[in-house]
């Protein structure tokens, strides 16, 4: 038989830990196994968080209007004009010019690093971290390199982590706020510090990660581009979580340029744009009617994702061997294993609560080898009578292990 034909370097060093576990439990389910599935951040697979039905609506009356064709390769200017609008609202002077639409925000994410990162430049993005922020930037002959979070105060940044790890190749520095998979959120204090840290490196744009602000239970959260005077801020947002439509694949990138340094940049990007024609039509004009609807329906469900964290915190509060620090946002709970063989090997953690307790888990590792590790992140968004089940399969899979 002759030899395979060998796959590309890049390809084969991909991981992607919240999707990876899916094998083996797609595997179980085959055999005929019902699995209760806590690992993906997708609102729509958990029951009481439809996408709204003036933004469906929207959407299938754009299908049945005939806007099926393509659009401009930086989004429809309605749609662009709406984001401008909303970025205003949160604090800076955004114009429909600054707004570019794309197909979620990790096809903004692969056009930005696209456009900035070469060989030798490096990203510096929290840990633990959204997988992408690792995968996509060796692509481009670059390096993530990972500045410390807090584990055992709120996930706060360490800020002179961040300083000791700055040099004049790093390119992008990243927030995540809410964090994904930690839940937390950085308040007007933090993120003036990292400002000032990025201040330093006039090569450096600071990306702001903000697809969760709508799902900040703190009220500590700011706009980072609104706190910036003079550093490049590239916001990131989109459809996905705050309006409860992942599979749409509608996000955006926001430049926020006051001094006027992106101009090449900004070309880059808008090179890359063209080049991939341009984001779904109908699904542009689905977003289009949520940014300018009624948003009082997020407040209702903003209840019931803040009343299901609440209800998680009780329960493992309970459980020998779990610990987790209080997320503010988002609905991801980086959860801590405390006994000795988890906590030195979180992914066996989750590969046999899978086998034994047929519950999806992601594994902290996956989303940082050393940072996250002895960690496991769970998403809050089932029902309660879901999560206690989980909960009491958990304990019985911890107890049974120490005897």
């Amino acid at each position: 038989m002759p030899a395979p034909i060998p796959v590309s370097t890049r390809a084969a060093n991909i991981e992607y830990a919240i999707r990876d576990v899916v094998v083996p439990a797609t595997e179980l389910e085959a055999q005929g196994h019902n699995i209760i599935k806590l690992n993906i951040g997708d609102p729509i697979a958990y029951p009481g968080l439809p996408t709204p039905q003036h933004m469906v609506d929207a959407y299938v009356r754009a299908l049945n209007d005939g806007h099926n064709g393509y659009s401009p390769s930086y989004g429809l200017p309605a749609l662009r004009a709406a984001i401008a609008s909303d970025e205003r609202r949160k604090g800076w002077e955004a114009t429909s010019d600054d707004v570019y639409v794309c197909h979620g925000v990790t096809e903004a994410l692969q056009i930005l690093f696209a456009a900035v990162l070469e060989e030798g430049t490096k990203v510096l993005a929290p840990g633990p971290h959204y997988p992408p922020y690792m995968a996509y930037p060796q692509m481009y002959g670059a390096q993530t390199v990972e500045y410390q979070l807090h584990n055992h105060d709120d996930w706060k940044p360490d800020f002179d982590d961040i300083r000791a790890k700055m040099d004049d190749n790093v390119r992008l520095l990243v927030l995540i706020n809410p964090n994904n998979p930690c839940g937390s959120v950085c308040g007007p204090e933090e993120v003036d510090a990292l400002l000032d840290i990025a201040r330093d490196y006039p090569n450096c744009i600071v990306v702001a990660d903000e697809i969760y602000d709508g799902l900040d239970f703190t009220g500590r959260h700011v706009s980072i581009a609104s706190r910036s005077e003079d550093v490049p801020v590239v916001a990131l947002n989109g459809v996905s979580k705050v309006f409860y439509a992942p599979g749409w694949r509608i996000g955006y990138m926001a430049l926020h340029d006051p001094l006027g340094r992106l101009v090449h940049v900004r070309d880059g990007i808008e090179r890359l744009l063209r080049s991939r024609l341009c984001a779904s039509t109908p699904a542009q004009l689905g977003y289009l009617a949520g940014l300018e609807g009624d948003r009082g329906w997020m407040e209702v469900y903003a209840k019931k994702v803040l009343k299901q964290r609440d209800h998680c915190l009780k329960r493992i509060s309970s459980i020998d061997g779990l610990e987790v620090e209080r997320p503010g946002g988002a609905f991801y709970m980086f959860i801590r294993l405390t006994d000795e063989q988890w906590a030195k090997d979180d992914k066996a953690f989750v590969l046999n609560l899978l086998h034994e307790e047929h519950v999806l888990l992601v594994h902290g590792s996956g989303f940082s080898p050393d940072l996250g590790q002895g960690h496991v992140r769970l998403v809050f968004l089932a029902d309660t009578e879901v999560l206690d089940e989980v909960f009491d399969r958990i304990d019985r899979f911890l107890q049974k292990h120490r005897q």
